[in-house]
């Protein structure tokens, strides 16, 4: 009997051990659980105090709005680039005049031949002299510097229209990424608002017994989704607001209204057309050509510069009494002797090996490289031209689709989603699911507007024209 009570009462005292050891997961769960439902609790606090600030910002009323030509106007006249590309073509159009004229003369003057340490001029050679000197290119020097600075002055003029185009295109750029954002972040909020309204049905059909607790969890995860989305696409707005307000020299905080889409054409110009003006009038391809010419003028004025530049003088001198009284000590009355000497010279080029020539080399090498250049200017306007045609009809193509087809039937597949949810036919994520996709296409084609408005701007970059009619005016 001992020893069987022995037996029972060990196991009777290991009875708490296996106990704990049974419960110890099921505590360990539960807190697991319990802890990101407390969690969950503070952070749907959060997403609902987002979800209310949102809503506030969505129902205040339509701010004014800020059209495209109103935007370059304003950044073709106050950008700090045109006006330094301008000063900088004026300064090429003042050198002109200047390589077309020969060195300044010199004019000398002179007291030859006087005494020590009495200064007075000595008998028969003490005198005093004027002397006048000029130094005249020879062929043609000053008329090729001057076609060549010519030449350098009409491409830094082209350069400004260059930069001008180029400052409108990126203007334009961030303009439509602006007008992007502020769509997309209203159908985001039009999507909560939504996303809103199907939580409060399931919801209302899980408190009637119709529905699933997991429908309104998914609900509520999408609507914190989706208010993650409108906090990033606000900040986006910020950034291409900052980034506008740069070009425009203004302050980055600045307001600006909301972008408003121009009239895009009905049809896009031919291909092989937009090539052609593109080659005769992009600024930066006349301004390549302008510095080709200037190349070749200076590669023409290298190859003169061994000929020698000429070098006249004219020299006038006087001196007081005659020889007759500085000879015989007898006076012969006051007189004034005058003298004049007319000299020539001309320069040698003894350096011709290592300076003549080496300018030849340097100049001919310009040229090339201005050939090269020109050559590959337009390479790349050809290439780029592609590119933004290519992206300009795929945008306008996709946009058609997606107004005619893609959307009206995602809308019609959401309105019959729901209906069938709220009579139990279809489930909750199909209702999800469908919504969330019509939010997707929305933001496409805002995404498709956009593209099709960047590849207009860098047409009309690429051709040095307008090709959108700026007529549509904000209210």
């Amino acid at each position: 009997m001992p020893s069987a009570f022995r037996r029972e009462h060990r196991a009777y005292c290991h009875y708490p051990f296996i106990l704990v050891r049974i419960l110890a997961p099921s505590v360990a769960l539960v807190l697991s659980v319990a802890a990101p439902v407390a969690g969950q609790s503070r952070s749907g606090d959060a997403v609902r105090e987002m979800v209310r600030a949102t809503a506030r910002e969505a129902s205040q009323p339509p701010a004014e709005q800020l059209s495209l030509a109103q935007v370059l106007a304003e950044v073709t006249r106050v950008n700090p680039r045109v006006a330094a590309a301008d000063a900088q073509a004026r300064a090429a159009a003042a050198r002109v005049s200047s390589v077309t004229r020969p060195p300044d003369p010199q004019l000398q003057f002179g007291f030859m031949n006087y005494s020590l340490p009495g200064l007075a001029p000595m008998p028969v050679l003490g005198m005093a002299q004027v002397q006048l000197m000029q130094m005249l290119p020879l062929g043609g020097k000053l008329r090729f510097a001057g076609k060549a600075a010519s030449a350098s002055a009409a491409a830094a003029k082209a350069r400004v229209s260059n930069v001008v185009w180029e400052l409108r295109s990126q203007t334009a750029m961030v303009f439509y990424d602006l007008y992007a954002a502020h769509q997309q972040l209203a159908v985001a909020r039009e999507t909560l608002r939504l996303l809103q309204d199907i939580a409060r049905t399931a919801e209302a059909m899980y408190r009637v017994g119709e529905g699933r607790q997991t429908d309104v969890l998914r609900a509520q995860v999408e609507i914190a989704r989706m208010v993650e989305d409108t906090v990033r696409m606000q900040a986006m707005r910020e950034a291409m607001t900052a980034r506008l307000n740069a070009l425009l020299d203004r302050d980055v905080d600045d307001a600006l209204h909301v972008p408003l889409l121009p009239d895009f054409p009905d049809s896009i110009p031919p291909r092989r057309w937009l090539d052609s003006l593109a080659d005769r009038e992009r600024p930066m391809i006349r301004a390549g050509q302008d510095e080709l010419r200037a190349a070749e003028a200076s590669e023409r004025l290298a190859h003169r510069e061994l000929l020698p530049d000429l070098q006249v003088g004219l020299q006038y001198g006087q001196r007081g009494g005659s020889m007759a009284e500085a000879t015989t000590g007898e006076p012969m009355g006051r007189t004034t002797d005058r003298m004049g000497s007319l000299m020539i010279g001309a320069t040698v080029p003894i350096f011709a090996r290592s300076r003549q020539l080496r300018m030849r080399e340097e100049a001919g090498a310009m040229s090339r490289m201005a050939r090269a250049d020109l050559l590959a200017m337009r390479a790349d306007t050809r290439g780029r031209l592609g590119e933004a045609f290519a992206a300009l009809g795929r945008a306008r193509r996709l946009a058609v689709l997606y107004r005619t087809t893609i959307l009206p039937q995602a809308e019609a597949t959401v309105a019959s989603a729901l209906a069938a949810y709220r009579v139990g036919s279809v489930d909750f994520m199909t209702l999800l699911d469908s919504r969330m996709t019509v939010n997707r296409y929305r933001e496409e084609l805002v995404t498709l507007e956009s593209d099709e408005g960047k590849a207009w701007a860098e047409l009309e970059m690429l051709t040095g024209r307008v090709l959108v009619p700026m007529t549509k005016e904000a209210p």
